[in-house]
C-alpha cells in the first residue's frame, strides 16, 4: 500500500486516480476474457481453428490494452493533447491510405494491414478527433478571437467525409453525435441547434438514399424481410437464456451466430449468465458514463471538461448502439461493445480512450485564497 507521505509517481497517482472509474474499466477488461471464453469456441471451430484461439488472443490483446491504459493515465493534460494530436495525424494519413491498400470485406475498406498486424485507423481516430475537438472548444472559449469553434466544425467535416468513403455509417454516427454533444457542453447558441439538427435530418435521409446497405438495414429493421439470421439468433439466445441463464458453456443457440465472440456477446452473455448479468454489464456501462459528466461537470478547466464528457459520450454510445443491435431495437450495425467484444484495434483503442479519461479525472492541486490577517500562504488542496 502507498503512503500519503511518498512523493514518487506511483504514490501521487496512487492517490489522485478516480479509483471508481478505474475498477469499472478492470471489471469490464476480466469480463471480455470471461465471455470470450463462452462465445469464440463455437466459431473458432466452425472456420478450422482451435477452440480456444480467440479466447487466447483476447488474453494477449488484453494485457497491453491493460498496460496501455495505465501508461496513459499518468499523462497529465497537455501531454494528453500531445498524444491526440500526433494520433490525429498518423491516422487520417492511414484514413486515406486504407481507401486505396486496405483491406476490403464486404464492400467496405476499413482495415489496413500493416507487417502482418491488422488496425482499424477509424478506432484510434475517434480519441484523439475528440481530444482536438475539446482543446479547439476550450480555446475558443478562452480567447474568443480564436475561431476554435470553426476548426472543429472543418476538423468535423474532413473526419465524416473520410469515414463515409470507406463507407461506415455506425462510425459517422458516434462521432458526429459525440461532436454536437460536446459542442452543446461549450454553449452553442439555438441557432446552431437547429442548423445542425436539420443537418443530420437530411444526412439520415441521404444516407438512406445513396448508401444500399444502410437502406437495407432499415427496411430489413422496419420490414424484417430479408437476411435477418444474425440478429434473430441474438434475440433467441437472449430468450433461452432467461434470467438466470444456461450455465457456462451450455448455451446453444450461441453456436449458430456467426459474430458471437465480436458483435454479439451480448447476446451470449444473455444465454449463459441470464438477463440478470446483461443487466450488469448494462449498469457497469451506465455508471461509466454517468460518472465521467459527473466529473466533468465540476472540472474547473474547460478543456478537461469537454474531452471527459466527449470520452465517456463516444464510450456510451457505442454500448448502446450495440446492445440495442443485440435487443432488435436498432438496425443491425457492426460495432463492438467496449472491451467485451473481441478485437485487437478495438481493445487498444478503447484503452487509450479511457486511459485519458483517468488521466483528466486524476485529482489536482488547487490554491486557495490566502488567509486572513495578511498572511499569503499558498495551501495545496484537491478537488
Amino acid at each position: 500500500m502507498q503512503s500519503r507521505l511518498d512523493t514518487s509517481p506511483i504514490s501521487n497517482w496512487w492517490w489522485t486516480i478516480d479509483r471508481w472509474f478505474l475498477a469499472a474499466f478492470l471489471s469490464l477488461l476480466g469480463l471480455g476474457i470471461v465471455l470470450s471464453f463462452a462465445a469464440s469456441p463455437a466459431v473458432a471451430e466452425r472456420i478450422g481453428l482451435d477452440s480456444f484461439h480467440f479466447a487466447t488472443r483476447q488474453i494477449i490483446f488484453s494485457i497491453p490494452a491493460l498496460g496501455v491504459m495505465l501508461f496513459v493515465s499518468f499523462f497529465n493534460p497537455r501531454q494528453i493533447r500531445r498524444l491526440a494530436l500526433i494520433m490525429l495525424c498518423v491516422m487520417l494519413v492511414f484514413m486515406v491510405s486504407v481507401l486505396y491498400v486496405g483491406v476490403e470485406v464486404k464492400g467496405a475498406r476499413r482495415w489496413l494491414s500493416l507487417a502482418s498486424v491488422s488496425i482499424q485507423p477509424s478506432e484510434f481516430l475517434k480519441p484523439a478527433f475528440v481530444i482536438i475537438c475539446a482543446w479547439l472548444f476550450a480555446e475558443h472559449k478562452r480567447q474568443p478571437e480564436i475561431r476554435g469553434n470553426m476548426f472543429a466544425m472543418l476538423l468535423l467535416c474532413l473526419v465524416v467525409a473520410l469515414l463515409l468513403a470507406q463507407p461506415d455509417m455506425g462510425q459517422t454516427l458516434l462521432v458526429v453525435g459525440t461532436w454536437g454533444v460536446m459542442f452543446f457542453m461549450a454553449g452553442l447558441s439555438w441557432m446552431w441547434i437547429i442548423v445542425l439538427g436539420v443537418i443530420g435530418i437530411v444526412g439520415l435521409f441521404a444516407a438512406y438514399e445513396f448508401f444500399p446497405h444502410v437502406a437495407g438495414r432499415i427496411d430489413r429493421f422496419l420490414t424484417g424481410e430479408g437476411d435477418t439470421f444474425q440478429v434473430d439468433m441474438g434475440h433467441e439466445a437472449l430468450v433461452n437464456g432467461g434470467w438466470l441463464g444456461l450455465g457456462p458453456g451450455e448455451g446453444t443457440i450461441k453456436r449458430l451466430i456467426p459474430d458471437s465472440h465480436a458483435d454479439f456477446v451480448f447476446a451470449v452473455a444473455g444465454e449463459e449468465f441470464g438477463l440478470i448479468s446483461c443487466m450488469v454489464i448494462a449498469a457497469i456501462f451506465a455508471f461509466i458514463v454517468l460518472r465521467g459528466l459527473s466529473v466533468a461537470l465540476k472540472e474547473h478547466d474547460d478543456f478537461s471538461r469537454y474531452a471527459i464528457c466527449g470520452l465517456v459520450t463516444v464510450f456510451g454510445f457505442q454500448s448502446v448502439i450495440n446492445m440495442c443491435v443485440n435487443l432488435q431495437l436498432m438496425p443491425a450495425k457492426g460495432m463492438t461493445l467496449p472491451f467485451l467484444s473481441y478485437g485487437g484495434s478495438s481493445q487498444i483503442a478503447i484503452a487509450i480512450s479511457m486511459g485519458m479519461v483517468l488521466a483528466l479525472s486524476r485529482r489536482k492541486p488547487q490554491k486557495r485564497q490566502p488567509l486572513a490577517y495578511g498572511f499569503s500562504s499558498t495551501i495545496l488542496s484537491t478537488k
